[in-house]
C-alpha cells in the first residue's frame, strides 16, 4: 500500500512547531527549545519522534494534561547530583533544562547526574547527548515512558520503550552517537507501519493473547512490544534487563511513576488506576573527559576506534559495518538540503492543528 509523502523545509516546520506551542500557552523561549528537539529528530531521520508527535503534545496541552508554564525546581541536591521536579511540564522543555543542570555540574565537579520526576515525553534521547558534545562532555540520557513493552515471557504491557543514549566526541572524525530503545523497536515504528498499511517484522510485537504478530494493528489493539532481542534465544532477557535498569534509574530513583504506572502520552491511552509517583521520569549524566584521560588522547583513540571498525571485512551483500550515529548524521545532511519527508497521515494531523490556529499554514516544498 503506497502512502503519499510530502517534503517540508526544516525551518518552516520548526516555525510551525513554535507557533503551535505558543498558541498553547508555552513561553516563546520554551517553545523554541521544544521545536528544536522535534526538528532534530526529523533531521536525523527518526521520524517516529519528530513532528509526527506534535499532535499528541497539542492534544495534551489543550486538554490541560501538560503544564505549559512549569515551575521546574531542584528538590534534592549535592554538588554532583540532583533530583528535579518538572511540575508536569513538556518533556521537551523539562528535559533540556535538567540536561543542562547535569552538564553544569560536570563542568564544576567532573561529573553530573540528574534524576527527574513529574515530567512528560522528552523526544529523542540522542538530542541530549548531542548537547553535551557541544561542551566536549560525554552525555547520558534515559527516560521511561508509557507502558508498551511486555517483560520476557509476559503477555502484558509493563515497561516503556525506555531508550538509552550516550555520545563520545572524536578529534578529526565525527562523534560516536549511540541512541536506542530497549524494546525490539520504537512504538513510533509501529505507528508508521500502521499508517503505511504494511506488516512489521516478526519479533517486534505480540497480540492481546501473547502470540507473535506481524500486524501493527494487533499490537495497538491490546498487544505489546517485545524487549530488545525479542525472545530468550535472541537475547530478549538482555533487552528486558536494560529496560528495567532505565525504569529504575529514571523513575524509582527520582520519585516518578515506574513500570505499568507511567502515565500515557496520548489522550486515547488509558490512565493507570494506581499511581506510585509523579509523572514519568528521566535520567541525565555528564562526564568531563579530563577527569579520566587527556581529552585530545581520548578523541584520537575514538578516531582510531571508528577507523578500525570501518576496516572490518563486510558481510556478503552489505557495504560493511556502520558506526553508531552515522546514518543519522548522513540524514541531517540530506534532509537539511532536500527537505523532511512526512507521510500523508502526519500531514493531515498537522493540517488539523493548523485549522485551529488562525493564520497558521503548512506549506510543502514538493512531493516525494
Amino acid at each position: 500500500m503506497s502512502v503519499r509523502t510530502f517534503l517540508y523545509n526544516h525551518q518552516h516546520l520548526r516555525n510551525f512547531c513554535i507557533s503551535v506551542f505558543t498558541h498553547c500557552g508555552v513561553p516563546i523561549n520554551d517553545a523554541n527549545t521544544a521545536a528544536d528537539v522535534l526538528i532534530t529528530s526529523d533531521l536525523r531521520g527518526i521520524d517516529s519522534h519528530g513532528v509526527a508527535r506534535l499532535h499528541s503534545y497539542f492534544d495534551m496541552l489543550k486538554a490541560g494534561r501538560i503544564n505549559p508554564k512549569p515551575n521546574i525546581k531542584i528538590v534534592r541536591e549535592t554538588p554532583s547530583t540532583a533530583t528535579i521536579d518538572g511540575d508536569n511540564g513538556l518533556g521537551l522543555v523539562v528535559g533540556p533544562y535538567c540536561n543542562q543542570v547535569a552538564i553544569d555540574k560536570a563542568e564544576k565537579c567532573g561529573s553530573g547526574w540528574v534524576s527527574v520526576c513529574n515530567t512528560n515525553h522528552f523526544g529523542i534521547a540522542g538530542y541530549y547527548v548531542l548537547e553535551a558534545l557541544k561542551k566536549d562532555i560525554i552525555g547520558w540520557a534515559m527516560t521511561n515512558s508509557t507502558p508498551l513493552v511486555a517483560p520476557l515471557w509476559g503477555a502484558d504491557k509493563m515497561l516503556g520503550t525506555n531508550p538509552i543514549a550516550i555520545a563520545f566526541p572524536g578529534k578529526e572524525e565525527p562523534p560516536v552517537v549511540i541512541d536506542f530503545a530497549t524494546s525490539a523497536c520504537a512504538f513510533g515504528k509501529i505507528e508508521i507501519a500502521n499508517r503505511k498499511g504494511v506488516d512489521i517484522p516478526k519479533g517486534w510485537a505480540i497480540d492481546k493473547d501473547g502470540n507473535d504478530t506481524v500486524h501493527p494493528q494487533e499490537m495497538i489493539a491490546g498487544g505489546a512490544l517485545l524487549p530488545l532481542g525479542s525472545d530468550f534465544e535472541g537475547g530478549g532477557h538482555k533487552g528486558y534487563c536494560l529496560a528495567s535498569m532505565v525504569d529504575i534509574l529514571t523513575s524509582v530513583l527520582s520519585g516518578a511513576n515506574w513500570g505499568p504506572f507511567a502515565p500515557p502520552f496520548m489522550l486515547k491511552q488509558k490512565i493507570s488506576d494506581k499511581s506510585v509517583g509523579k509523572g514519568i521520569g528521566h535520567f541525565f549524566g555528564a562526564m568531563r573527559i579530563d577527569g579520566f584521560i587527556e581529552p585530545d588522547e581520548f578523541k584520537k583513540q575514538i578516531d582510531d576506534w571508528r577507523r578500525t571498525m570501518y576496516s572490518t571485512r563486510p558481510v556478503p551483500g552489505t557495504r560493511g559495518p556502520i558506526i553508531p550515529g552515522d546514518p543519522e548524521r548522513l540524514a541531517v545532511e540530506e534532509r537539511s538540503k532536500n527537505g523532511i519527508p512526512l507521510l500523508l497521515p502526519v500531514v493531515e494531523d498537522l493540517r488539523r492543528i493548523a485549522s485551529q490556529i488562525p493564520g497558521l499554514e503548512l506549506k510543502e516544498i514538493g512531493e516525494q
